[in-house]
This record gives structure tokens, C-alpha cells and sequence, in this order.
């Protein structure tokens, strides 16, 4: 599933790709679940001819600033845009004004279209990491209130938006914790290393254009059909059976609230 650095690597190229200022004409819906907000019908009576004024992202969203609302898209496990046709799985078609058109593919079907006039749909998101509001006090206030595995309490997006389960395993190995321990038993120092180790592992998520886990095109790749190069850059994720990076000990893999989680079993004990 993108996570916050993929997505924030979409955004980028969709925002280099010359679409601010320019009108969405029309689109073509092809898997209808697709369109969560509003109907189909209205949606496509909606999108007609709005500008894109800018394009931003808020946790793993895609909102794209419109002339008369904006349009909020979450790609879940599979989505993709893409400015060349893809040989399958596509779902909607947004015709630019320009000539072009942005294709929407997910091979899954989990993704989802929210077309608003407001921005309310974005109420119950949490606390960006890299926004001002994301400071050691907030998180140290957060973890201290509530009693909670570690892991399923990042993961909980309306907490701390845009972590999944990449970046919160790597995150909580830089902190060297492990990822059962309760939000509000961490030292003061855990607390620290969180704080810091979160934004570092999304930075070098964002650095490295994101992650591409296996060759399968349901893959994620970025707007320009490039793979990610994070996933050569991982300490934890997937790299069970191999030694720590740290500590040299074998990296080992469990289930976590259900999730595959990797760990140290000597640096997070």
C-alpha cells in the first residue's frame, strides 16, 4: 500500500507534470466503486471543466484544489496515476484540456474518488508528521493518554496520518522499540527516538522516491511508471533471516494486531 513518502513522490510529479491551471474537460468512469463521493452521475456531471489549482496531500490523500471543491483520492493497496495508458486494470480517465489524460489504474479496486465542496472530509485525519502541529510535546501527550500496542496506535490514521506498516516498522526499529510495547509506557527518551525516527524514515522514504516491494506491476509505481529505490534501503522491513544492521542479530518476522511485523529481537526487546 503507498504510504506517506509515495504518495508525497506522486504529488510531486503530478505537480511537475504541468496540471495546475489546467481544466478537467470530462472523465470516464470504469469501475464505479471507484467513485466513493458522490454517485457516478453526479460525479461526472461535477468534475466537468474544474480547474486544478493545486495539488497536496494530507496523510496518505491525494487532494487535488479545484475551481469549485476538491477531489480527495486514496489509492489503498494497487492505485496509480499514470499519463500513459495502462495495458490494464484501468478505472477512470480524466481528460485535460490540453490534450492529455491522467489514467487511474488499480488492479485491486480498493481505491477511492471523494469529490466535495469542502474540505470536511478531511476532518477526522490526524496530525501530519511534517506539519508544524507534529511537535515532541504532541506526541508525548498522545502516547501518554492512551494505552495502546505501539504499532496498531501509529498505524491508526486518525492519530498520526500517512504511517503504514513500512515506515512504522522502521521507525520503531531506529527507536529501538518494540512494537507490542504500550504508547504510554515509553521512557521519556523512547518518546525522543520516536520523534526523530519517524519524519527521518519518511525523509529517506521521500528521498528515494518510495518503496517497490516485488517485480508485480500491482506494484507501486510513481506517475512516470518509475519504481521506488527505498526498498534497497530498508533495515527491517522484509529483511527477516537476515542479520541486523545494528546489532548483527538475525531479523526476525510476527504478527502484530494481525499485521506482519519485522523486528530485532536483541535492539527492540
Amino acid at each position: 500500500m503507498p504510504e506517506l513518502p509515495e504518495v508525497e513522490t506522486i504529488v510531486r510529479e503530478l505537480n511537475h507534470s504541468d496540471l495546475i491551471g489546467k481544466k478537467i474537460l470530462r472523465a470516464e468512469v470504469f469501475w464505479y466503486k471507484t467513485i466513493a463521493i458522490p454517485q457516478v452521475s453526479e460525479f461526472l456531471q461535477a468534475i466537468e471543466n474544474q480547474k486544478i489549482l493545486k495539488i497536496t496531500r494530507q496523510g496518505k490523500y491525494i487532494v487535488f484544489h479545484l475551481s469549485l471543491g476538491y477531489l480527495f483520492v486514496h489509492l489503498r493497496m494497487t492505485g496509480k496515476f499514470l499519463f500513459t495508458l495502462p495495458c490494464k486494470h484501468e478505472r477512470v480517465r480524466l481528460f485535460l484540456d490540453d490534450g492529455r489524460i491522467l489514467y487511474y489504474a488499480d488492479q485491486r479496486k480498493f481505491g477511492r474518488f471523494s469529490l466535495s465542496k469542502t474540505l470536511d472530509l478531511m476532518e477526522n485525519i490526524g496530525i501530519d508528521p511534517f506539519s508544524k502541529e507534529f511537535t515532541l510535546e504532541f506526541l508525548r501527550s498522545l502516547l501518554c493518554s492512551h494505552s495502546r500496542q505501539i504499532k496498531p496506535f501509529l498505524l491508526d490514521q486518525k492519530y498520526i496520518a500517512g504511517l503504514g506498516n513500512i515506515y512504522v516498522d522502521e521507525a520503531l526499529w531506529e527507536a529501538k522499540i518494540h512494537p507490542e510495547r504500550l504508547s504510554n509506557t515509553l521512557s521519556e527518551r523512547q518518546i525522543q527516538e520516536l520523534y526523530a525516527a519517524i519524519p527521518k524514515v519518511l525523509e529517506k522514504g521521500i528521498k528515494n522516491l518510495g518503496t517497490s516491494l516485488g517485480a508485480h506491476r500491482s506494484n507501486y509505481y510513481s506517475v512516470s511508471g518509475r519504481k521506488g529505490g527505498n526498498q534497497y534501503k530498508l533495515n527491517v522491513f522484509r529483511r527477516d533471516g537476515e542479520p541486523c544492521a545494528r546489532c548483527g542479530e538475525m531479523i526476525i518476522k510476527v504478527k502484530v494486531a494481525q499485521r506482519g511485523t519485522h523486528i530485532c529481537p536483541n535492539c527492540q526487546s
